[in-house]
């Protein structure tokens, strides 16, 4: 569709319903209905889905809402799937978004896309490729989101229709179906036409669309007898009788294309429309399906017939000139044909030129005899190529091609492939790429092709991917650069599907067979990370040994040399070497740079030196690194598994420093995107344990058991090492729900795995202050000796937060007087960290200590102190702990304050504004677009922290926040 106008007729029958809710939602989109309880005004964006068979009369629907949006002022934008360019990736994309931003020159448009400009420019066409990292495919939807948005809020109210959703391509139409519940909150209303017997696998996700009609789709029905009736006498007059009408009607079965193709073959023969004449209806309405079609075309010249299949296999845009190189006419020939079949009503337009109804095009290109359509294809690719147009415009058609050995097809797909999946669309980069090995390739060339479809397959596909790359292996390779390459990505994807071993080893194998000394060094490197991840290492402290021994001779003067460094940060955090050591080593690593998108590197080391940081008690050094990472991981597009990595780490650093709402909040947008990427992934555990964890530490014991729950959380655990470390998050679980022995034995399990490969860190990894309590419960010498241990290990690496957190631990665990001089110790250590949660925590448990020692005065002031430090965490439990301790003391907790109230978040705030307005339940849940459970969570988190009298709720949050 694209520019064109949509193909309407001037009456529509039988269509009143569904043109009834059109004009509804169009009501709506521009304002002029109001729902009871809604301004006035308020524009409502929506979704409209029709359905119905071939020729049951979609387009022209699609037509009229074009027309009647058109009336009342809308902006349209409109796109049409085409069965020969299904897979073209980004085809409707396209024929949505390029027309509206074409005209800008490229200074404009990268004003008006900004960052998002070289991640959605190739993807529309508005741009070439960029020669970094492709966006993943959650970046790029993100930024096609972010144009449409913008251009629905720009030039609202807007309406978008999509014709034969059904043949569009997957990336659009999956980009399309993740959009629409969105159109409720823009100016917006998407309407989109499909042949439900024909929606692909990959256009699954329309049938459940919410929206006005998404689940439940309007379907067209045939026209009943007396519609056809009104038909054929619109076009053959009233002359038209009775029985003729109604055999119209039966042979076309109340199809409307029929029907109109009909009534033109009985005009072209001169036909009486009476029922004289209607028993040569049945041979007639023969002619208007496939073989009468292809019948009516024969009749028409060799020349003609040529001109239609070139316009076939072309498929939706035919341009004349393009069409007569494909046909091999020349530019007369050409335009008599196009006149013949415009006459024949085989195809419309001029430039471009159309078919009549996709049902026409199916039945010529269906037509082509086999080897001729295949030619066609193959002329249709040079004369593209010759156009230029571009390899990625020739791919479709090669594909179509027989393989034969051909070189030159076989570098246009590879050159296709390195395009398209530049513009962000791997999966039809591996098609290309699958297709030019089955060619096959030269000889010398077949290896570098099978990496190519490696890279093309690694987001999607990690097993194929690791199976190319073991293939290209095993193949000749000349260039040793190509063989380093093969083996870095072979290592990196097995490491990014938890075959951390295999990684390794596919490491180890190559090192030394490499003669180059710098390659051999980036080798080494990424072996020690791999390592490092690897919760089987077999001899972790001789790895150990070996990194520091290498790092120290280093300055640090590349890249790799500084990933070594890196490492070597990062390892002296996991042993609990003095923190001062580490930090050297990751300042020595950040000083010449240490980028987070590198195009051949992962992310994982400048992570770790970050990280580094946060152990040490810098959190804010830490925030700096991952604000930096996080936007570099932006800027490139990657919003799957490397931005879930960021928020969730992000998440945990706020953790720490004892943020917990943000905490949440970060973790929880972690894990959406993490869920993106597949359950069992790396970074599908870290950000589970990381919002189990922060649960816990607000108290949450049961929404933390449900989270674990629904995302299987427990054994077997992920075979890389994760922060938080996985099991010992999981021993903490059980401890939380009463499970002491069940907790006891995976935190000693976890203790025996990682002080067997020198992990004796309690700033990374608390085991031993869970175990301790675990332990008290009946083996309390144990418990205190264990406990003392993890102080001793804290005070040898010297962070005031692991030392502070251990003292209260080993406090809490031990019999006597020795509590409150260990308490006291906990409090100021904690109190020169950022660990915020772990000082309130110290000082409710000192408050209490000193309460049943018999100093009141001392108590109390030690529990204000924790109930507030409690309360600007966001610590529910913690803070009814502190005032169930204050009202044992007989003391009152202090009015509420501003400090108070400022805890809760956004989200809080508001329900606590409506609750105090006295909004219902249901009415809270439709202004914040969630259901009533996650309304039930908020109002109790509410009530906790700032109680549940509405007029001191409404007095506490001030009039600002009540109205907001």
């Amino acid at each position: 569709m694209g520019q064109r106008s949509l193909r309407s007729r001037r009456t529509l029958f039988e269509r009143e319903g569904e043109l009834s809710a059109a004009d509804e939602a169009l009501s709506d989109l521009v304002g002029l209905r109001q729902e009871p309880g809604e301004p006035p005004g308020r524009p409502r964006g929506a979704l409209l889905a029709f359905a119905g068979r071939a020729g049951i009369g979609k387009t022209t629907l699609l037509g009229e809402v074009r027309r009647r949006s058109a009336a009342k002022g809308c902006t349209v934008l409109s796109a049409r799937g085409g069965e020969q360019e299904q897979r073209v990736a980004f085809h409707v994309a396209r024929q949505l978004l390029q027309p509206q931003l074409a005209g800008y020159s490229e200074a404009e448009l990268r004003v008006s896309l900004g960052s998002w400009y070289a991640i959605v420019g190739p993807a529309l066409g508005l741009c070439a490729p960029s020669e970094g990292a492709p966006p993943d495919q959650q970046g790029l939807r993100a930024g096609l989101d972010w144009v449409l948005t913008h251009l629905a809020v720009q030039r609202a109210p807007m309406v978008l229709l999509l014709d034969d959703a059904h043949w569009a391509d997957a990336e659009s139409l999956s980009w399309l179906a993740a959009f629409a519940p969105r159109a409720e909150q823009l100016p917006l209303l998407l309407v989109v036409a499909y042949r439900p017997d024909e929606l692909p696998e990959h256009a699954e996700a329309f049938r459940g669309l919410p929206g006005r009609a998404g689940q439940r789709p309007i379907g067209l029905e045939p026209l009943s007898a007396a519609a056809v009736a009104r038909l054929v006498r619109e076009d053959l007059g009233t002359q038209a009788d009775d029985a003729f009408c109604r055999e119209c009607w039966a042979v076309t079965a109340g199809n409307p294309f029929e029907a109109v193709e009909l009534t033109a073959k009985v005009l072209d023969r001169g036909l009486t429309p009476t029922e004289d004449g209607a028993h040569l209806l049945r041979d007639l309405a023969a002619a208007v399906k496939g073989s009468g079609i292809v019948a009516r075309l024969e009749r028409l010249g060799t020349a003609t017939v040529r001109f239609a299949w070139a316009c076939a296999v072309l498929g939706t845009e035919i341009h004349p000139t393009l069409a007569a190189a494909v046909a091999g006419l020349g530019s007369e020939e050409a335009a008599d044909a196009a006149d013949a079949l415009r006459t024949a009503r085989i195809l419309t337009g001029a430039d471009p030129l159309e078919f009549v109804h996709p049902l026409i095009a199916t039945a010529v290109y269906r037509d082509i005899p086999g080897s001729v359509r295949v030619a066609l294809h193959g002329q249709a690719a040079w004369c593209v190529i010759d156009e230029g147009l571009g390899p990625a415009a020739a791919a479709r058609h090669l594909m179509e091609t027989h393989p034969d050995g051909d070189t030159w097809i076989v570098q246009q797909l590879r050159a296709a492939a390195r395009e398209t999946q530049r513009a962000g669309a791997p999966d039809a980069a591996r098609r290309y790429l699958a297709r030019a090995l089955r060619e096959p390739p030269p000889f010398e060339d077949r290896a570098a092709v099978l990496y190519e479809l490696g890279c093309a397959s690694l987001l999607t596909e990690p097993t194929t991917t690791v199976n190319h790359l073991r293939a290209a292996l095993e193949e000749p390779i000349t260039d040793p650069e190509l063989r380093h390459n093969i083996v870095y990505r072979l290592s990196q994807v097995l490491a990014h599907s938890d075959r951390l071993a295999e990684a390794s080893e596919t490491l180890a194998r190559e090192i030394p067979v490499t003669g180059d000394a710098r390659v051999r060094l980036r080798m080494q490197s990424e072996q020690f990370m791999w390592d490092a991840f690897r919760a089987d290492e077999p001899d972790s402290p001789v790895r150990s040994r070996r990194l520091a021994r290498l790092a120290d001779r280093l300055t640090g003067h590349d890249l790799t040399e500084r990933y070594v460094i890196g490492l070597r940060a990062w390892d002296a955090t996991l042993r609990g070497e003095p923190a001062p050591v580490a930090l050297h080593h990751a300042e020595r690593a950040l000083a010449g740079g240490l980028g987070w998108a590198e195009a051949d590197r992962g992310f994982e080391v400048p992570v770790l030196v970050a990280m580094t940081f946060m152990y040490a008690d810098r959190p804010g050094r830490t925030e700096e690194l991952f604000a930096t990472g996080i936007a570099d991981f932006e800027s490139q597009g990657w919003h799957g598994a490397h931005l879930s990595f960021g928020y969730t780490i992000l998440g945990y650093v706020r953790f720490r420093r004892g943020r917990l709402a943000e905490a949440e909040d970060f973790v929880r947008a972690g894990l959406r995107l993490a869920e993106r990427v597949g359950p069992g992934t790396p970074v599908h555990w870290y950000a589970v344990g990381t919002l189990i964890q922060v649960l816990l530490a607000r108290g949450q014991v049961e929404e933390a058991a449900r989270t674990g729950e629904a995302y299987a959380f427990h054994a077997p655990f992920s075979a890389a090492v994760t922060f938080p470390d996985a099991q010992t998050v999981y021993g903490e679980l059980l401890l939380a729900r009463g499970l002491v022995k069940d907790a006891a034995t995976e935190l000693a399990s976890a203790g025996r795995r990682l002080d067997a490969r020198g992990m004796r860190n309690p700033a990374w990894c608390p085991w031993q202050l869970h175990l301790a309590h675990a332990e008290s419960h009946d083996a309390l010498e144990r418990a205190v000796a264990t406990a003392l241990e993890a102080v001793n290990r804290a005070r040898l690496y010297g962070a005031p937060s692991a030392i502070g957190q251990a003292l209260r631990v080993a406090a809490e665990v031990s019999p006597g007087p020795d509590r409150v001089q260990l308490l006291e110790e906990s409090v100021g250590h904690l109190e020169r960290s950022p660990a915020a949660y772990e000082l309130a925590c110290s000082l409710v448990a000192l408050g209490t200590e000193l309460r049943r020692a018999g100093r009141p005065r001392e108590a109390s002031e030690h529990l204000y102190r924790g109930l507030d430090a409690a309360v600007q965490c966001g610590a529910d439990g913690l803070i009814e702990d502190a005032r169930d301790e204050l009202a044992s003391a007989g003391l009152r907790p202090r009015r509420l304050h501003s400090t108070e109230t400022d805890t809760l978040t956004a989200r809080e705030r508001t329900a606590a504004a409506l609750t105090a307005r006295d909004r219902t339940p249901a009415q809270i849940a439709e202004e914040l677009h969630i259901d009533e459970h996650a309304v039930t969570r908020l109002l109790s988190a509410v009530y906790r922290k700032v109680g549940t009298d509405r007029r001191g709720l409404a007095a506490a949050l001030g009039d600002q926040a009540a109205t907001s």
